[in-house]
Formats: C-alpha cells, structure tokens, sequence
C-alpha cells in the first residue's frame, strides 16, 4: 500500500510540475485583516467542545474549508513569489558528534534540535523526542538539511524515550524513526492513532490522547495534550480520521510548549491563562505561503510571534523550517523572515532562539 503511494505521489507530483512551468497564473488574493478578525470572533469555549462526528476529527472553533485536488492544482500552477538568492540557499547549521555532546550533557536538562520538528529533550533523568523524523525523505519529499542523529543511533543515547507525536502527516509520524526506538520507549499520540502505530510498529506501549488530557511519567513529568487548529491526512488512513494536537510539558523546573502543525487560532490565549509560566515555546513556522492556500493550517512568522505573545512565554524556539521544502518559500526562508520582522519590530532578539541543527540549549537547574 505504502508503495503504490508513493508511485501515485510521485505521478501527481510531476503532472503538477509540468502544469506550473507550462501554465503559471496569478496567485489568489488573501485579506490578512479579515482573517485575523475571523480569529478574534472566535469562542474560546469551543476549545473544550466536542470535536469527533460521523468518525472525523474537527475543529469546532473553525472548521477548514474544503480543499480538493482543483485547489492543489490551483496552487501549483500559481506564479511562485520571487525570492532573492540568499533566501533560495539559505539553510541552518549542522553541529557534528550529537551522539558525544549528549553523553557530555549527562545529569543535565536541555533542549536540542534535531531537525524540522524533532527535538531531543532531557528532563529529570528522562528523554523526551518530539515528531521524531530522522529519515531522508518525507514519503517523497526529500531532506535539504540532514539530521542531527540517525535512527539507528537511538538506542546507543538512551534505553527508552517518551514520544510525542502532533499528528499523522509524514513529516511528523516517520515509521523507520518510530520502529528504531529502545523497546521499553512509550509513545503518547492523539486519538486514531494507537492502533496504526501498533501496526507498524508492534509496539504496545502507545498511549492515545484527547485534547486536555494529562499524563505523567515515572519522574513525575507532566504532559497535557491541547488543540491545535490543523487536521490530519495518511495514505492509509483517509482524511481527518485521527487528532491532531499541541502538548504542554510540565516538569518541577520547566514548562515548554511543543505546537505540533498549527495554523493561528484562540487557543494560545486560552493556554496561557491555565499555565502561567511558560518557559520555551517551540512554535511551528514553515509552509505558509501562498497564504490563501495555506493560512487555516500554518501560521506565517507574524502570526507565530503573535501567538508568542500570547502565550506569554519566555523564549521562542522556531520548529519545522530547514529541512523539507514543503510551501513555496524556501526551507531557510522562515529563520531569515523570522529575523527580519524581529528587526522590523524592534523585539528583543534574546528571546528569540534560532537554533542550528544539533545545537543543545542548557535548561536552567531551578526556576
């Protein structure tokens, strides 16, 4: 199944390429004022209302407007924006000997990047990974920047990790990265997923979870998965049939914010008055252009900050740019466009944590 996928991706993938260097037409317009109202009007109780009808997921604050195979042919045959050299190569660092670094870092708590989505966390004697992606290729879509690590170096760093995976989408649920972790790892997904997961994997300790729920591990780390305004997609498992979802991670020390894939939403306001002191938020900036096509899912770099913002967190950490070109901009675009618009406006650049892959963040020992 997964290979008749691939070749059927890789065929509309190229009739899509032949249609936009053949064709190109004016992209559609997209009014940021009347969509940033849209998100103003919208009930923060509809954060904790139902979201599951006739075995779909949804968003019941807004739902997603229907897109279908014209709408993706549309956008590939829409004229690209232009971008300028350095925009176009642009890519992050790469920090070599991860494996070495970690092992200097035994006993402390830190953050690192290991690429797109993917973090290395370290939390009281415990491993965390998010989105764990540390394969070539996205289904098809291939790497520009490699990763910190190697799935086969997973088990040489720890006996186990706790998991989290956002949702289904292939650049965030890998099944080589998934199948190479330590047997005793746990992995905690949203709602659909545990089942197909166990399929693959022949793992049984997979956890499924609906937004608001919590869990705690052995070293009393807490996790509560929350919205996120997104859906979800697999060859093998249709459309929007499993959640999608953001956590907050709570240990006696540290609270960091992972946002998974997130377009701009009411949620960032609600989840600051129920965690007061976020430390680090790891906030989702890539494939937002065009913006008419993209913006319900993926919030381009004001949005992102602006959600910053609400959340009230110490510290920005950019996820998801670098490693896969998977809008229009190019995939280093997003950390340029990030520093332009914190010179634009005149923010603090120290709280803004633009990370080469490999690169460790020590977390403080107490608050």
């Amino acid at each position: 199944m997964r290979g008749r996928a691939f070749r059927e991706a890789i065929a509309v993938s190229f009739i899509l390429s032949l249609c936009f260097v053949l064709i190109g037409c004016d992209p559609k317009p997209f009014d940021e004022i009347v969509w940033r109202q849209e998100v103003r009007n919208s009930d923060p109780s509809q954060l904790y209302a139902s979201h599951q009808e006739n075995g779909k997921f949804f968003n019941p604050w807004k739902q997603m407007g229907k897109k279908n195979l014209l709408d993706l042919i549309e956008w590939k045959i829409s004229k690209r924006k232009k971008y300028t050299p350095i925009e176009e190569t642009y890519r992050p660092g790469v920090i070599p000997d991860a494996e070495e670094r970690i092992a200097r870092f035994k006993g402390k708590d830190f953050i690192m990047w290991l690429g797109h989505g993917s973090f290395l966390i370290h939390l009281k004697g415990e491993f965390w990974l998010t989105d764990p992606i540390l394969t070539d290729r996205a289904l098809i879509v291939k790497r520009k920047s490699p990763p910190a690590i190697s799935p086969g170096s997973l088990k040489s760093i720890a006996d186990k990790f706790t998991v989290i995976i956002s949702h289904n989408h292939y650049d965030h649920l890998d099944q080589e990265t998934i199948e190479s972790l330590p047997e005793k790892s746990t992995v905690l997904c949203p709602l659909g997923l545990k089942e197909y997961i166990d399929g693959f994997s022949g793992r049984k300790n997979v956890v499924e979870m609906d937004w608001w729920q919590e869990y705690t591990s052995d070293s009393g780390t807490k996790i509560i998965s929350l919205p996120a305004q997104h859906w979800s997609k697999r060859a093998s498992m249709g459309t929007d049939k499993s959640l999608w979802a953001s956590y907050m991670i709570l240990s006696s020390d540290t609270v960091i914010y992972f946002g998974g894939d997130s377009g701009y939403f009411i949620g960032y306001r609600e989840f600051a008055k129920k965690f007061s002191q976020i430390d680090y938020a790891l906030m989702p900036t890539t494939a937002y252009h065009p913006r008419w096509f993209m913006y319900y899912q993926h919030m381009n770099i004001p949005e992102a900050i602006e959600a910053f913002h609400e959340l009230r967190a110490k510290y920005f950490i950019p996820t998801q740019w670098g490693s896969f070109h998977l809008g229009d901009e190019p995939p280093g675009f997003p950390a340029l466009d990030l520093q332009r618009v914190i010179k634009e406006k005149q923010l603090n650049p120290k709280r803004f944590l633009i990370m080469d892959i490999g690169e460790i963040i020590e977390l403080p020992a107490s608050r």
